[in-house]
């Protein structure tokens, strides 16, 4: 079941792939993705490599002791997602709008630990899991904000250079 599990969540990451790299910002959905896989990945190595979680099941066991669907397909995927729907607001919308993907997460892994062996908690609970994807999801955000301000300011150096 835990394979089918994951082939089901691999083909809805490779279905989402078209519908969230399109449109005018893809450098900037280029950069969310990648770096969230790799901030996913690092994170995931410590909390696995410090024993907190272990996955039983995963694709490429024998390499790997991380889950990569989860780390460099899924999360970064859905940070995707949250990134443009949070793209314009204030931080207080923000915060809400991580609430909408923090908190179904963290019931679904606490659900899934409980009845598959994708997951094996042992210093972990569904409270680690909460913090851990917001700390993901903000400092992506932050790190998108942080190049709107570096665009915003070359825009504003070409215009003087034209102007000048």
């Amino acid at each position: 079941m835990e394979k089918k599990l994951l082939n089901l969540l691999l083909g809805l990451c490779i279905f989402s792939v078209p519908f969230l790299f399109k449109g005018k910002k893809m450098r900037e959905t280029l950069v969310i993705f990648f770096s969230k896989g790799v901030l996913a990945t690092l994170v995931d190595a410590y909390v696995v490599g410090t024993k907190r979680v272990e996955y039983p099941v995963r694709p490429f066991s024998r390499i790997f002791k991380t889950n990569l669907i989860y780390d460099i397909l899924f999360f970064p995927l859905l940070s995707v997602i949250w990134v443009k729907m949070s793209y314009h607001d204030k931080l207080r919308n923000i915060f809400l709008k991580s609430l909408i993907f923090s908190v179904p997460m963290s019931i679904a892994q606490w659900y899934f630990e409980k009845n598959t062996r994708l997951f094996k908690w042992r210093k972990w609970s569904i409270f680690h899991t909460f913090s851990s994807v917001n700390f993901t999801l903000f400092t992506i955000r932050g790190f998108v904000g942080f190049i709107k301000i570096l665009d915003r300011l070359k825009n504003n150096r070409n215009l003087n250079e034209l102007e000048g």
